[in-house]
C-alpha cells in the first residue's frame, strides 16, 4: 500500500466514524442557526468548538476510529490458493495469533474462547482429514477451505472495525448486539465443521467395514465337505 493510499484509508475512516458524524451534526445545526439569525457572529467560532466537543464526546464512549487499522487487518488476509490443507493452516494460526493477542481489546473473553474453539475443531478436522482414508467431496472441500480461509477471517475483520462498547451493547436490525450476532455466525460455522468432520468419519467406517467383511470371506470357517455336502467346521 502507497503512502497515498494509506491516507485515503485513514481519511475515509475519519469520514465514516461515529465521531465525526457526531461532530458535523452539531456543527451543522449551529451554522444553521446562525443562518435563521438565531445566532449571531459567535456562531463562526462555536461550530468548530461544537464539532471538537461532540467528536470526543462520541469517541469516548464509542471508541475513536483506528488509524492503524490496516495493520491488523492485513493480518487476516489469506490466499485461497494451492494446498487446501496448507492454505488452512496458515489462516487459523494467522486467526488464532490475532484473537490471542487482542488488539485494544477489541474482542470480549467470551468471544474469545469461542473464535478459539471453532480454530481447535477445524484443526481437529484438519488432522483428521490427514489420517482419513476416505476424501471429502468437491463441495465438502470448498466449505472447509473457505470457513478456514475466507469465512472466519472476513467475519472476524469486520466485527473488529466495530467499537467494542457498540458492538456489545448496541441492537442491530435482526433485535441481536453484534457480538450475539458473531457468536450466532460462529455456532453455525462449528455446526458445519461438525458434519464435515461426521462425513469423513463415517467413510473412515464404512471403509473399515468393507475391509473386515473382505477379511471374514476370506479367513472365515471353512467348509469341510462330507457326502457331496458342505458342512461348516465346529
Amino acid at each position: 500500500m502507497s503512502s497515498v493510499d494509506i491516507l485515503i484509508d485513514k481519511a475515509s475512516r475519519i469520514a465514516v466514524s461515529p465521531s465525526n458524524w457526531a461532530g458535523l451534526t452539531i456543527a451543522t445545526v449551529i451554522v444553521v442557526a446562525k443562518s435563521l439569525g438565531l445566532l449571531g457572529a459567535e456562531a463562526w467560532l462555536l461550530a468548530p468548538i461544537g464539532y471538537l466537543v461532540a467528536y470526543g464526546a462520541v469517541g469516548l464512549w464509542l471508541g475513536f476510529p483506528r488509524l492503524d487499522a490496516r495493520g491488523w487487518e492485513a493480518d487476516l488476509e489469506f490466499e485461497d490458493a494451492g494446498d487446501a490443507r496448507q492454505g488452512m493452516s496458515t489462516a487459523l494460526e494467522g486467526v488464532r495469533a490475532l484473537v490471542t493477542a487482542n488488539p485494544d481489546s477489541r474482542i470480549s473473553k467470551a468471544l474469545q474462547e469461542r473464535i478459539l474453539g471453532l480454530c481447535s475443531e477445524l484443526r481437529d478436522l484438519l488432522d483428521q482429514w490427514e489420517r482419513s482414508k476416505g476424501t471429502l467431496s468437491l463441495q465438502e472441500e470448498f466449505h472447509a477451505r473457505h470457513i478456514a480461509i475466507s469465512y472466519l477471517p472476513e467475519a472476524l475483520k469486520t466485527y473488529m472495525s466495530i467499537p467494542r462498547q457498540f458492538a456489545s451493547t448496541r441492537k442491530l436490525g435482526n433485535g441481536q448486539t453484534a457480538e450475539s450476532t458473531f457468536i450466532g455466525t460462529l455456532e453455525d460455522m462449528s455446526r458445519k465443521v461438525g458434519q464435515l468432520g461426521d462425513d469423513l468419519a463415517q467413510k473412515d467406517a464404512s471403509a473399515f467395514l468393507s475391509h473386515s467383511q473382505f477379511l471374514a470371506d476370506k479367513f472365515g470357517k471353512p467348509q469341510l465337505e462330507f457326502g457331496g455336502k458342505q458342512q461348516s467346521a465346529a
